[in-house]
């Protein structure tokens, strides 16, 4: 039986080489416990492999969704700035390159997506908040307009969850209780019809909120 410390983890590939290769990587870590199909999935991570973000890809992370999972790993070979966003909306919280899934990466993103973290490449995620600091210096300034849509409080949050801050860090830097940024956060997703906090980001970043 597992014990009630480790995180229970679906692993699924577009591959059986690569599914063996990442349940072998997990198997002897204490942190986490492999199931199956048969795991609650309010309960359970789906961690989803691929050489590349494709057609194939994207269906299997569907079915993976259309089997109750919300709590989502990606690792990829390759990952391009669109996809991530595109990932991320379609429930994806937490995203990797495969080149950079040590067993510690993946631990380490399979408990964060099982707080309800989210975690981007920083590369990516730094060239995506470049641009829309770009847009907002020189395009919107200029004309003395504003990016709207969230709080200054909200966006604060938001920012510091895209740059890979927990929720107690966020608590801990802006001197808001936990149960605060969390309120926060949900009141995000809320309002924007949002899957988690991973996905907040993102359509802050598309739509230019942050």
């Amino acid at each position: 039986m597992a014990s009630t410390t480790r995180t229970n983890v679906l692993v699924r590939a577009t591959d059986p080489i690569l599914q063996n290769g990442v349940c072998m990587a997990l198997r002897t870590r204490p942190e986490v416990w492999l199931t199956d199909d048969k795991a609650d999935p309010a309960n359970t991570v789906a961690l989803v492999a691929a050489d590349r973000f494709d057609d194939r890809t994207a269906e299997l992370l569907r079915a993976v969704q259309g089997r109750g999972y919300t709590k989502i790993v990606l690792i990829a070979g390759e990952v391009a700035e669109a996809e991530v966003l595109t990932a991320v909306e379609s429930g994806v919280c937490a995203v990797a390159r495969r080149s950079e899934a040590t067993p510690d990466v993946l631990v380490r993103l399979v408990r964060a997506a099982a707080a309800g973290e989210g975690a981007l490449p920083p590369d990516l995620l730094g060239r995506l908040l470049n641009q829309v600091s770009r847009l907002q210096r020189h395009v919107l300034e200029p004309r003395g307009l504003q990016l709207a849509g969230i709080t200054n409080r909200e966006s604060e949050v938001l920012r510091m969850v895209a740059s890979g801050f927990s929720t107690q860090e966020i608590a801990e830097k802006l001197c808001y209780s936990q149960r605060t940024v969390k309120s926060i956060l949900h009141d995000v997703t809320n309002r924007f019809q949002l899957k988690n906090r991973a996905h907040a980001v993102a359509y802050a970043l598309r739509e230019g909120l942050i």
